[in-house]
């Protein structure tokens, strides 16, 4: 009998999660310079991948004592690296349009879940659309696995493995294991002494210090969980509804990552508050164009969080949890609508959502499975969008020679979530991309070019302002765009009322209700991260060459 290994459970759920609407395949979209070499490529995936991550040959089984990962004796790496051809002169609507084809074509369940299809002549180069399904693996994960693929030269050996985990040792469940033991203990009095949790917690009470730690963060997951399930549906857009089996998939043009964090100098915030910002603006913006009312409208999105320790580097399985962000749409200000952001993902860190969200997903992964669909439709109805911002190389890479241009991936959307946004980092660039069901945003390619227009607004009203005096928010707008716009983000419930051209604002809107100044006297170093004093910049080496007179 084929060698297989118990399947986590927090993989075992995501496995379950397939869906004919929403298949969970994390997607992704590679575009290189070069025409690819195909039998290069194929002797680089076969070393640097199925060679040293089992799981890539191995296949997902179903029994009743549950699910396992079982080698797959026939394996053979021409069923799942394949060449595929674009009609003569096709261009990136066509990448784009098959992209969204492949997002709804089930990878085959007898196989090793994954495949990665490459179009040998695109624009004089090659693309490659790459599927593996999320049981294998999270995006942080898969994002490091397919760069294994990569060389920082295009004279590389082509066939040298990296270092990395060998998968043949067992994959533990640690992370979700560990917090279901806390769940476990600090409800362990609740149960009776003749269960398991009933023992777990009398041991514990012989341990006065265990059973504080254990009190602790069990009533901070408690008190989330309550949050999370209290939590109301989203806001009812045409963002929201019933998914179908057509996706439409879009990408921006690369953006100058410094001019991000230039941004973020000046204005207090991190790079993440300031592109997740953007996001908001490009959704208020599309709504907008589309007819409809952005008043009161708060969008939220599910957003994962790492949670892989030092010792998961290198591993596979998925160790991330989820938080709810809600996105001000109702917000006109731009700049007050990144103080928002900024200050709402302040309280994420900080929260016990990602463990939780991991710890329920494990428990989700061992009930029934009509259990795990009713919980994941009453998750699903809590948010509209899945969005990801995954750091990658900041130099150029290059795979079998070709060097990557452009790099886009999504992460799957579960239940009746249609869209997905994806930002990443790579070679000093950012990438806005967008995987969206027809039913909700049939034009994506309208919606991408949103993001960079909410960004350099931003960079715009700040360029237009002296930089010796306060930087304030409704100044930067009036300066911009001849008006003020009402801000109401001093409160984080959106306000009800409808933007008036000519209306005066009352108060500037700044974090703690403070304009702050920009200086000449920071240091070059800094990173751009929150907090409540924003760091100082240097004028003329933060202005963009690009926007200098």
């Amino acid at each position: 009998m084929p060698r297989r290994e118990k399947m986590s459970a927090v993989d075992t759920a995501w496995l379950h999660m397939d869906r004919p609407t929403n298949l969970m395949m994390i997607l992704g979209v590679m575009v290189f310079a070069e025409r690819m070499d195909f039998t290069r490529l194929r002797s680089t995936v076969k070393a640097r991948l199925v060679h040293p991550y089992r799981r890539f040959r191995q296949c997902a089984v179903e029994e009743v004592g549950g699910a396992f990962w079982q080698d797959d004796p026939d394996f053979d790496i021409d069923a799942h690296l394949r060449r595929r051809a674009l009609p003569g002169g096709s261009g990136k609507a066509a990448l784009q349009a098959l992209a969204g084809e492949l997002a709804v074509q089930p990878l085959n369940p007898g196989k090793p879940l994954w495949r990665f299809d490459l179009i040998e002549d695109y624009e004089g180069g090659s693309a490659m659309v790459v599927r593996i399904h999320h049981s294998i693996a999270d995006g942080i994960a898969l994002v490091g696995v397919v760069l294994s693929l990569t060389d920082q030269s295009p004279h590389a050996p082509p066939q040298k493995p990296p270092p990395s985990f060998s998968g043949d040792e067992d994959e533990s469940d640690l992370p979700s294991r560990g917090l279901l033991e806390t769940l476990a203990e600090a409800l362990g009095s609740a149960f009776h002494t003749g269960s398991d949790l009933g023992s777990k917690a009398l041991t514990l009470a012989q341990d006065p210090d265990r059973l504080q730690t254990y009190g602790h963060y069990g009533i901070g997951l408690l008190a989330e969980l309550a949050k999370l399930l209290a939590m109301p549906p989203d806001s009812p857009t045409r963002l929201k509804g019933h998914t179908g089996t057509v996706k439409r998939v879009a990408w921006a043009e690369p953006m100058p990552l410094g001019e991000v964090k230039a941004l973020g100098r000046v204005l207090g915030c991190s790079i993440n508050d300031v592109l997740l910002s953007a996001v908001a603006g490009a959704f208020r913006a599309y709504l907008q164009q589309k007819g409809e009312s952005v008043d009161g409208v708060e969008v939220r999105a599910m957003v994962p969080v790492n949670l892989r320790s030092a010792g998961d580097e290198g591993t596979l399985g998925n160790r991330f949890g989820l938080v709810t962000l809600s996105l001000p749409l109702w917000e006109a200000n731009p700049f007050a609508r990144l103080f928002l952001v900024r200050e709402r993902m302040n309280e994420l860190k900080h929260s016990f959502q990602p463990p939780l969200t991991l710890g329920v997903l494990a428990a989700v992964g061992l009930a029934p499975k009509l259990v795990q669909l009713a919980f994941l439709d009453m998750l699903a109805a809590k948010a509209s969008a899945v969005m990801t911002n995954v750091p990658g190389p900041k130099e150029p890479l290059y795979l079998a020679g070709a060097r990557v241009d452009q790099c886009m991936f999504w992460v799957p959307q579960s239940g009746d979530i249609g869209i997905g946004v994806s930002i990443l980092s790579y070679n000093d660039a950012v990438q806005f991309s967008l995987i969206s069901d027809r039913h909700f945003i049939p034009d994506p390619e309208a919606v991408t070019p949103l993001f960079a227009a909410e960004f350099e607004k931003m960079l715009l009203a700040l360029l237009m302002l002296e930089w010796d005096r306060p930087i304030d928010p409704i100044l930067a707008e009036e300066k911009l765009f001849g008006r003020r716009i009402t801000g109401d983000s001093a409160t984080r419930k959106p306000a009800r009322r409808k933007a008036t051209p000519k209306s005066s604002a009352t108060a500037a809107v700044s974090p703690k209700g403070t304009s702050f100044r920009a200086s000449p006297a920071a240091s070059a170093g800094d990173t751009g991260s929150a907090g409540d004093k924003p760091p100082e910049a240097t004028t003329a080496r933060r202005i963009p060459k690009r926007f200098r007179k």
